[in-house]
């Protein structure tokens, strides 16, 4: 599943991703937020040739359930998931090699 510039119409469950089978790349954030803006060409070009990786992009906030059992304070915060299984956590990330990286440990 390649990069996803909006963010889901219907956020899965925490149960949902927790069955999740694979690599995957939660990323929390919101449409409006200038750190989220800015890091979505790092974010596109780390993910643009892992087809094999599922990204789901979740617009958090306030009482949103999914960003709260993951314990999201800043945007955006990428969670990468190994079959539903955190295994790495970028927060804000600078540069496209921090998310290759993290996303080596899902591969």
């Amino acid at each position: 599943m390649p990069y996803h510039a909006q963010h889901m119409a219907q956020p899965p469950t925490r149960e949902e991703v927790d069955r999740l089978q694979g690599p995957a790349v939660l990323e929390f954030g919101t449409p409006w937020c200038g750190h989220c803006q800015r890091a979505q060409p790092l974010i596109a070009q780390a993910l643009k040739d892992q087809a094999g990786v599922q990204h789901l992009k979740v617009e958090d906030g306030p009482g949103r359930p999914l960003g709260r059992s993951y314990r999201v304070k800043l945007w955006p915060t990428l969670v990468f998931l190994q079959d539903g299984q955190e295994v790495a956590r970028l927060v804000r990330p600078e540069t496209a090699q921090q998310i290759h990286d993290a996303l080596r440990a899902i591969a």
